[in-house]
């Protein structure tokens, strides 16, 4: 008669002597599995430290065993990049503005160079599909040009920007503050408001329109025409139509025509400026093919 075996008791597994709510923690062994991979982790990261730049130190950071730098890897790819493309950006930057667009390779890398610049620089203010922005941003896929749309003069105003104080060559013009310099009366500045409405082909009050004309010819024609169609040499725009930097309401004009306007664009060429004359033209070109170029 063969006997059972004898089982070993069961060893009782401690506790770690924390109790939470009447329950305890057991004192069990980490798996060996884990403590490896927890080993091997310190010690990839113990070399990786040694090795490679890991602590920040106050003017960088230590430089590790092999002097690797991804910012020396990054610079040596743009300069792989502009090696590669000098001779189209020699050519760029060589060609008449009005004739780039009759060679196809230049402008394809033109374009293409354009979009990269434009979403890099542009977009905060004209926004990414280039309709412009409330708040004095213009739309530029249309045909409504401030200082006009040609490729030429596009550069120009990319170059040199719009009333900043660091090109002394930057497109320069100032509105009037007609009621805040107290050039005209409340009631004045009420009727050229009607006077523009009527003009530009919105709800208006005849009678105030009637007199506001007066006012317009008198303070606001020297810059705007006297049928309000603007003047693209003094940055003054067209009245006339439905396109508005600022606002066509009633409230808007009031505070155009009270406190004035005074946009500024950076210069982005030029002497002063962040981009080069390659990249200048690039944007130009690319903005002029948006639909709003003339």
């Amino acid at each position: 008669m063969s006997k059972k075996p004898v089982k070993s008791p069961k060893k009782e597994v401690q506790t770690t002597g924390h109790s939470w709510d009447g329950i305890e923690e057991y004192n069990n062994p980490l798996p060996r599995w884990w403590l490896w991979t927890f080993y091997i982790c310190v010690i990839w990261g113990v070399g990786y430290s040694v090795l490679y730049p890991a602590w920040p130190l106050i003017n960088g950071a230590t430089p590790g065993l092999l002097g690797h730098s991804t910012r020396a890897d990054v610079a040596a790819d743009i300069a792989r990049f502009e090696a590669a493309n000098a001779p189209i950006v020699e050519k760029l930057v060589s060609t008449e503005l009005t004739e780039i667009a009759n060679d196809p390779e230049l402008i394809n890398y033109t374009r293409n160079a354009g979009a990269a610049v434009f979403r890099t620089w542009c977009v905060q203010c004209h926004g990414s599909g280039a309709a412009g922005n409330p708040g004095g941003y213009p739309n530029l896929l249309d045909n409504d040009w401030l200082w006009g749309g040609d490729v030429e003069t596009i550069h120009t105003t990319i170059t040199h920007g719009i009333r900043n104080t660091d090109d002394p060559d930057a497109r320069y013009s100032a509105m009037p503050a007609f009621g805040r310099d107290e050039l005209l009366e409340p009631a004045q500045i009420a009727q050229v408001v009607q006077h523009v409405r009527a003009i530009s082909g919105q709800e208006h009050d005849a009678a105030l329109a009637a007199d506001g004309a007066v006012v317009f010819e008198e303070n606001c024609a020297s810059c705007h025409m006297e049928d309000g169609t603007g003047d693209r040499t003094q940055g003054a725009p067209n009245l006339t139509d439905a396109i508005w930097l600022y606002g066509g309401d009633v409230a808007t004009l009031t505070e155009t025509v009270t406190n004035a306007r005074f946009g500024v664009m950076p210069n982005w060429g030029g002497e002063f400026g962040r981009l080069t004359e390659a990249e200048v033209r690039a944007v130009a070109l690319y903005v002029h093919s948006l639909g709003g170029g003339e």
